[in-house]
């Protein structure tokens, strides 16, 4: 009989704790139901920052004053004194041509100058002994003494005597401008530069014969210094009118990724240029370059601020799309929403208790990802929607809901507190895109 009575206890213990597993195994399902089937949302912060409209175009680096240096007689060049990158200052000599030649030219010329002033000198001196045999004629014929013939002969050889000593002062004159110009074409056998500034370009050797012609023959490029440089930007013509003298510049060149200078537009010219039908004008920016890394020729991808809004309330661009699904039926969630009469936007914003709460706000500045928030309101902080994060079954793809095929995985971790409570670990909270 007791083992009877025992065995009855024990079915029914057994029973006890098969029904208590049984309550407590679907308390625990439905609870995991229940937060995975909680709505969750992508959202983006509302945050302080500062808005840039701009107008985007690509240029190239130039130097601020460029300067050929080039050769204005023929000859070899004997000794060339810079290279690539050479530094050179005002007056430095930076080549020499062969000037045996306009040495022997600058002698002749100043031999034949000689020559000529030793003539005026000549003639003057038979202008003065004229001018006394004509006086002395002058008197004889007055007196009967003399025939008047030996008169006008005498006063024939001083007007001669006059017009040979002008013509040997105009001989001394070309002669002068002949020693001139052999002096000068001597003068350029040495080539100095002009301006101080960098070698950028060398055309020439030691050795080789330049032929000057029309035009000065090109040896040398030399920019000024290179701690200011100029970009000149091509603008299409959609966008130039966006564009004006003294707007802030930032650009970048591949060569320095990640790097941003800064600039400003000092010219916007009307000489415009078509293209394949396009027609673009360029836009001179001018920007310090006190480090030396912005090379002539590098190409630079340009952003002009046309408008900005500095420390300013503003949110991504794509909270404004975002509609409750009680309204997605007309439209969809990604359809912007059209300001209402009073040029304001709706933002739907997390409450205190997550779920959405429409803020009408004005807006302002927009550069394409974020936009201006214009209100007096304290929004700096709050969490703008987004869109709705799908929920998906638990097993299906976890409480964090769907997984992104892009994204690496992460492997959950549950504590082993957690598992004896039923509840698995939240998935962390992906960041607003």
């Amino acid at each position: 009989m007791i083992r009877q009575i025992f065995k009855w206890i024990w079915r029914l213990a057994w029973l006890a704790a098969l029904g208590y597993a049984g309550w407590w195994g679907w308390r625990w399902y439905g609870e995991r139901t229940k937060k995975s089937e909680e709505v969750r949302y992508r959202t983006a912060p509302v945050v302080r920052m500062d808005v840039f409209r701009t107008v985007e175009a690509t240029g190239t680096v130039q130097p601020i004053k460029e300067v050929e240096v080039g050769a204005q007689v023929n000859g070899r060049i004997v000794k060339l004194f810079v290279d690539y990158n050479s530094v050179v200052t005002n007056g430095q000599v930076v080549a020499l041509i062969d000037p045996l030649v306009y040495e022997a030219n600058y002698k002749s010329a100043l031999g034949e100058l000689h020559a000529n002033q030793a003539n005026v000198r000549k003639c003057e001196a038979q202008l003065v002994l004229a001018e006394k045999t004509l006086v002395r004629k002058e008197k004889l014929a007055k007196r009967e003494m003399a025939p008047v013939a030996d008169y006008d002969s005498a006063l024939e050889a001083r007007d001669t005597a006059i017009a040979s000593l002008a013509a040997a002062k105009a001989s001394v004159e070309r002669s002068e401008a002949s020693v001139s110009q052999a002096k000068a074409n001597l003068g350029y056998c040495t080539i100095v530069s002009p301006v101080d500034g960098v070698v950028i370009t060398r055309s020439v050797d030691e050795g080789q014969t330049v032929v000057s012609s029309m035009n000065a023959v090109p040896l040398l490029k030399i920019a000024t210094d290179l701690r200011r440089i100029q970009v000149e930007a091509t603008v299409p013509e959609a966008d130039i009118g966006n564009v004006r003298d003294g707007q802030e510049v930032s650009f970048g060149v591949d060569s320095y990724p990640g790097v941003t200078f800064k600039g400003a537009v000092t010219q916007v010219r009307m000489a415009s240029t078509t293209t394949s039908s396009v027609v673009t004008y360029p836009v001179i920016i001018e920007a310090e370059n006190p480090s030396g890394k912005l090379f002539p020729g590098m190409t630079a991808n340009i952003s002009i601020h046309i408008a900005e809004s500095r420390n300013t309330l503003a949110v991504t661009s794509a909270a404004f799309r975002y509609r409750p699904a009680a309204q997605q039926a007309f439209g969809g969630m990604h359809e912007p929403k059209a300001k209402d009469a009073s040029g304001k936007k709706t933002l739907w914003l997390l409450d205190a208790n997550g779920a959405p709460e429409a803020v009408e706000v004005g807006t302002g500045l927009s550069d394409g990802t974020f936009t201006e928030i214009k209100t007096d309101a304290a929004l700096e902080g709050r969490e703008a929607v987004l869109g709705v994060q799908a929920a998906f079954p638990f097993g299906a793809a976890g409480a964090g809901g769907p997984t992104n095929p892009f994204m690496p995985k992460r492997q959950m971790r549950q504590n082993k507190n957690s598992a004896r409570q039923g509840g698995a670990a939240s998935a962390p909270k992906p960041p607003a895109r």
